[in-house]
């Protein structure tokens, strides 16, 4: 037995005792043989929640206990995170799409939302299997016409791999476009420096079940390696038969903007949302900034 075998031994079906929500863990095995683990809360009809970058399962708890008074939530790990395998050499977006219809099989859920990557990947599920009824989506990273960048990955993957983690992170959060415009404006040196300092905090006082940013940096290569696969393949989607409701914020980035508006068009029966005053990170936990209450009000409307 692996290590990894003796921790999934030990952790799967084991109720959490250090979450306001009493859920419980369990795995599925995709179609490469790797293993996905989900936690599961709630009762009624099945949604599963797909995050995105620099995010893990634990990243979406507060959505899905707001959801779970009338639906099964299951919140995947995506691959090389937490509870599940690692991404593999043959990583891309199928891989992505097998592991999701894992899970759906496994519990006969035919209601998905997504997350940015996670969206992207709940779109081309949609696309590929019949039998998810309903997609919501909350701007997916959807390149077009070059719109999202991907000229920072060089940089990024080779600080990475020199150990330089808080330049990797300061790298990926530029070109993402990810932090606040007042990080434009500052000199690169002190972005690393304020990262530092985050990055060793969170080293000694994390708590929980989720992930640190440590952890979660390494994933950031390989969704935008799904980002750069799927550019300009939005007119793909029009062959989705599945009811679509599109989300997003008001102060997030053009880029996902634009991607909604361009699914906006290629759905015109699709239910567009914008959230006034909220951003990328509107579905999250609180604690990142999010306000899932309110995108659980429209799931709930959308799922009902």
């Amino acid at each position: 037995m692996t290590t990894s075998d003796a921790y999934h031994k030990t952790k799967i079906g084991v109720k959490n005792q250090s979450s306001a929500a009493n859920y419980t863990t369990g795995l599925v095995t995709s179609r490469d043989g790797t293993l996905i683990g989900y936690r599961q809360l709630g009762h009624g009809p099945g949604v599963v929640l797909l995050h995105g970058a620099m995010e893990s399962a634990q990243s979406h708890m507060q959505l899905a206990e707001a959801l779970a008074d009338n639906f099964t939530v299951y919140l995947p790990d995506r691959r090389g995170r937490g509870l599940s395998g690692p991404h593999g050499k043959d990583y891309s977006m199928l891989k992505e799409v097998e592991d999701l219809a894992a899970l759906l099989t496994k519990t006969g859920t035919h209601f998905i939302f997504g997350v940015s990557a996670g969206g992207l990947i709940c779109l081309q599920a949609a696309l590929n299997l019949p039998g998810i009824q309903r997609v919501a989506v909350y701007e997916p990273a959807l390149s077009i016409n070059g719109s999202v960048s991907t000229a920072f990955l060089p940089r990024f993957d080779r600080e990475l791999a020199e150990g330089k983690l808080a330049a990797a992170l300061v790298s990926g959060m530029l070109g993402a476009q990810m932090g606040p415009p007042i990080f434009n404006s500052l000199p690169r040196w002190l972005l690393e420096l304020l990262t530092s300092i985050q990055v060793a905090q969170e080293d000694k006082n994390f708590k929980g079940d989720g992930l640190p940013m440590r952890a979660l940096a390494p994933t950031l290569h390989y969704d935008f390696q799904l980002v750069v696969e799927m550019t300009d393949k939005a007119e793909n989607f029009k062959a989705i038969h599945a009811g679509v409701l599109l989300l997003g914020g008001s102060e997030s980035m053009a880029y996902l903007k634009i991607a909604l508006h361009a699914l906006e068009n290629i759905f015109p029966e699709a239910r567009r949302v914008e959230f006034p005053g909220l951003n990328h990170g509107a579905s999250g936990n609180s604690d990142r900034g999010g306000q899932p209450k309110l995108v659980a009000q429209e799931l709930r409307r959308f799922f009902a």
